[in-house]
């Protein structure tokens, strides 16, 4: 799918995850550029950004095995869980991974680019501007979901100990989750606006494109990007902050700020060729996480249970049925030694082999249409807009289908399955526990979607979502023994005990706010 990577991403010492940072001669040696030129160079910056951020984006052992299926899909219940104890504590081990992901990753691979693209001439930088823009969205991006995993993040002060040249000085405060939404809020506009009418020179344009691995240089797709990236903030930040303004400028002005609209434009990555699912190692992909141990790749009941009582077409490449030919997920009500007999005897369905665990081309998920489309369905819903309000939702339930018997298809472990009819994806959609003029509760409606489609693939964004709608409603088994006190799921991730070490001072501000059942700011209900 892809050039191969000639970069080598910068590797900076992980004692001091905020403050990590090397001499300008340092980087120059270890960052060469694909003309084995020896200085470090603003696009060989933004291809390391993309790089550095691959472990968190595509699906691969770590990330699924250690991180996200004891924690989001636990949470969430989009993967299977076996009860124990002290099961809602997030580990250590997911927290401290995170953290370190984006700090030693995309918050430093961006602060140097900005700094390099900063120490240009004035014409230079109008050369590269596409660079930087496109950095910028990236960066947000990913800076959102560290936020809406931790709440109040190091942020304006961060990654600075290049530009300042001492680590005392370059301790960062932490900055105001609800604030730093807002300033990226702004940006993003700024940006958007930017790069619908940028004129990027031929050989930069060219550049652009060989270094672009996510979006192989085409700036169309980098403004939808930003627009729907921004709407996704607003969406999110809906409940605390007044963002009429912003979401009715994107929804009546598509030609000014054009969204991601079709699975054609979906922001993803594709492990392929010589892309590898991690920086690290190269090596451990999406079946090493979901198949470890014959028991990562269980189906959830409440995933299976939606789709079998409103007959989703989605059922059958979603998961394999259990040795009976019944779609059963795990119970989360029953007690751990029901839950391993039943898998023991063949009663539990898995994940499907053919669009995910054996898939070596399932998506690293950035932004989808279906996503999107949801989210105009709930923003229009509740500016009153009943109308386009139920057209969003039922085109964002068609590309989700879509999207995923088109996963389907990509993979080589068996033949894909036949996609289902025009009639039956309008007999799904006009069904009773789905239609929209049946239901009263419109944004359980949505919420389902959202949490059937982001599922598995986007499992930050599915838990986000849960936490500010609760819905769907989902039922989990308390832990009464927990020796932390934390009986359900939580509301969000501490921070790693390494900032209490390192980074002190700061950290004592916001250490009222480190626990588990503290929200985050747009999570109000």
């Amino acid at each position: 799918m892809k050039r191969k990577i000639y970069i080598v991403l910068v590797m900076f010492a992980s004692m001091a995850v905020v403050f990590n940072g090397c001499k300008q001669s340092e980087l120059e040696d270890l960052y060469a550029n694909p003309a084995q030129s020896s200085s470090a160079t603003v696009e060989n910056f933004f291809t390391g950004l993309l790089i550095s951020a691959n472990e968190g984006v595509l699906p691969w052992y770590w990330r699924f095995f250690v991180v996200e299926q004891p924690t989001l899909g636990h949470y969430t219940q989009t993967m299977g869980w076996f009860n124990g104890n002290d099961q809602y504590l997030p580990p250590t081990a997911a927290i401290d991974w995170r953290w370190n992901l984006y700090y030693n990753g995309p918050m430093t691979q961006f602060r140097v680019m900005e700094g390099l693209y900063m120490d240009l001439e004035e014409s230079a930088q109008a050369e590269y501007r596409i660079f930087y823009l496109a950095a910028k969205v990236f960066f947000y991006d990913q800076t959102q979901q560290v936020i809406d995993l931790y709440g109040d993040i190091p942020w304006s002060e961060a990654g600075r100990v290049r530009e300042l040249g001492d680590l005392d000085a370059a301790l960062p405060k932490y900055d105001d989750a609800k604030e730093v939404y807002t300033t990226m809020i702004a940006d993003l506009k700024a940006i958007a606006d930017e790069l619908h009418s940028i004129d990027v020179p031929s050989f930069y344009q060219g550049l652009f494109t060989n270094k672009d691995y996510l979006n192989d240089g085409v700036v169309s797709k980098w403004e939808k990007y930003a627009n729907s990236l921004r709407l996704r903030m607003l969406v999110r930040a809906s409940g605390a902050m007044d963002v009429v303004a912003d979401v009715t400028q994107i929804l009546t002005n598509p030609g000014t700020y054009p969204l991601v609209e079709s699975n054609d434009d979906n922001i993803m990555l594709i492990k392929a060729g010589d892309l590898q699912a991690t920086t690290a190692s190269g090596s451990g992909g999406i079946r090493s996480a979901m198949e470890t141990w014959g028991q990562y790749d269980i189906a959830p009941k409440a995933v299976c249970d939606n789709m079998l009582d409103r007959n989703d077409p989605r059922l059958p490449i979603m998961f394999d049925p259990n040795k009976n030919g019944e779609y059963a997920g795990m119970d989360p009500l029953a007690n751990s030694t029901t839950q391993n007999q039943l898998l023991s005897d063949g009663m539990v369905a898995r994940y499907d082999t053919a669009t995910f665990t054996r898939n070596n081309l399932f998506p690293g998920w950035i932004i989808g249409a279906a996503e999107v489309s949801f989210m105009k369905a709930e923003a229009l819903f509740r500016a009153g807009v009943d109308g386009q309000a139920k057209a969003a939702y039922e085109l964002g339930i068609s590309q989700s289908i879509d999207f995923y018997f088109n996963v389907n298809a990509t993979g080589t472990y068996r033949d894909p399955l036949p996609r289902p009819t025009a009639e039956e994806v309008i007999a799904y959609i006009n069904g009773p526990k789905v239609s929209w003029a049946a239901n009263g509760d419109k944004m359980e409606l949505i919420a389902i979607q959202k949490w059937l489609d982001t599922g598995l693939g986007s499992m930050t964004q599915t838990w986000s979502e849960l936490r500010r709608l609760n819905k769907p409603v989902l039922n989990f088994t308390p832990d009464n023994n927990s020796a932390s006190g934390q009986t359900l799921p939580p509301l969000r991730w501490l921070y790693p005990t390494s900032e209490q070490a390192l980074n002190a001072d700061n950290y004592a501000a916001v250490s009222s706010k480190d626990n588990l059942k503290a929200k985050i700011f747009w999570d109000l209900d």
